[in-house]
Formats: structure tokens, sequence, C-alpha cells
């Protein structure tokens, strides 16, 4: 395990951060991918690294495919390989289906869907070095079932959900475990965004049938399962982590 290297994508906060962490203390090198925050992601690594582990910090939007290659680039020109890629940045217009612009699409698609066809193309070459690897893809409620203004980014992780299952089989004879987590509502930073935010931590502390919200260490640990040996013969699944809300009418 001492030479491994997991990419986490929009890693330097959030649900991103604490997946980060959990895969240092296993033992991974971690690179750590940012869209804004240089000093935040700095900081992340600075904690990474308290592990043991090596980081390497990449800037990178990876909705664009020339940047994506850089990325990439920059991995196999430090570590020269790559175990582990966790598809967890994410951004989106929260607007009703009727106030959806052209750019508000596109934005939106392109960060949550195209990156992981493009990221996972790149991942597997260099997962291919090395007899195989793991992806992961965070997904949420929104790709199954409505959510308020949230129309962008329920049909964009629809499409990861959907790409999760062809990437499974196409990309397990190169030894690739493809699957992906679906989140309940978790009290980020990124649900400050909603404009409905209240309301959706409210109805999360009301209606979870386990009794709680569903927090970032709960997702993280979901991930960290997908990417067990325990979890190699579950294939192009999206495993649902929502203490319950989502068996309610």
């Amino acid at each position: 395990m001492d030479n491994k290297v997991a990419l986490v994508t929009g890693s330097s906060r959030g649900i991103g951060k604490e997946i980060a962490l959990k895969l240092a203390d296993k033992g991974y090198h971690i690179v750590i991918n940012y869209a804004r925050s240089k000093s935040a992601a700095l900081e992340t690594a600075q904690e990474i690294e308290t592990y043991g582990v090596k980081t390497l910090v990449v800037k990178a939007n990876v909705g664009k495919q020339d940047k994506i290659k850089e990325l990439f680039t920059s991995i196999d020109e430090t570590f020269g390989r790559l175990d582990v890629f966790v598809n967890n940045a994410a951004s989106g217009v929260l607007r009703p289906a009727m106030e959806l612009e052209e750019s508000h699409w596109d934005w939106t698609m392109n960060i949550n869907s195209k990156a992981l066809l493009f990221c996972a193309q790149e991942a597997a070459q260099l997962m291919e070095k090395n007899d195989g690897g793991k992806i992961v893809s965070l997904s949420s409620l929104g790709a199954q079932r409505y959510l308020k203004n949230y129309t962008a980014v329920g049909v964009s992780k629809a499409a990861v959900e959907a790409l999760t299952r062809y990437l499974a089989v196409e990309l397990a004879e190169k030894g690739i475990v493809v699957n992906a987590v679906s989140g309940g509502a978790v009290d980020t930073e990124a649900l400050t965004h909603f404009p409905n935010r209240d309301e959706l931590l409210q109805e999360a502390e009301e209606r979870t049938p386990a009794g709680r919200m569903v927090e970032m260490e709960d997702l993280a640990n979901g991930v960290m399962f997908l990417l067990s040996d325990e979890a190699s013969m579950i294939r192009g699944q999206t495993i649902t982590i929502d203490g319950g809300i989502s068996l309610l009418t």
C-alpha cells in the first residue's frame, strides 16, 4: 500500500477532503484537485501529509478536457501510477427547469457528467500499468427523484449513475472496478448555495428513519467500502447512503 496513489477531485474541502484523509490514513499518496481556493488545497495537503504520505496539489477545472489531460499528465509525471480515482468534484446551477439557460446546462453537465467520462479514460490508462484500480463517483438522491431547483444537477447526476454502469462493464477487462455512492442531504458548504437549504435540512432532520442526518463521514465510509477488496464483486452499482429517507413517499 505504501506507494499506491489516489486522486480525489474537489478534495480541498467537504466530502472530498474527508475521503482524501481516509485514503491517506490507509497509506495512499493523495492527488488533491481544486478549482478555486489554492490556500484551502494547500492546508488540506499539510493535514494529509501528517499521515506520512505524499501529496500532489493540482488546480484543474475538470469540466474542461484540456485541464483533465493536464491533471493526469501531472499525476503520471509525479507518481507514474494511479490506483484510485474518486470522482467527487461537482457544481451546478440551481433553478427550476423553465428558468435554465444553455450556459447553466453546459456548466453543470460538463463538471458533473462529462468529467467522469474523460477522467475515467485517463485514469484507466494509468491504472492499466498496475493491473487495475477502483473508480467511485459521488451522486445524490436528485438523480432518481424530484428535488426543487435541482433539474440540471439531478439530470447530470443521473448521467453519472448511468455512466457508472457502462464504465463498470467496459473497464472490467482492465481490472478496474467502477461504482458510485448516492447521498442524502449533507450539511456542507455546497448546500449553502441551495435557495431552499433550510427546508432541505429540516426535512432531513425530521424525517430520516435513522434518527439523524447523513454526515460527510457516512458518505466517505461508503466510498472506502467500495474501494476495499471486500467490495470487488460489486460492479456498476450506486449505493444509497441516506439513513432511509428515500424509502419514504
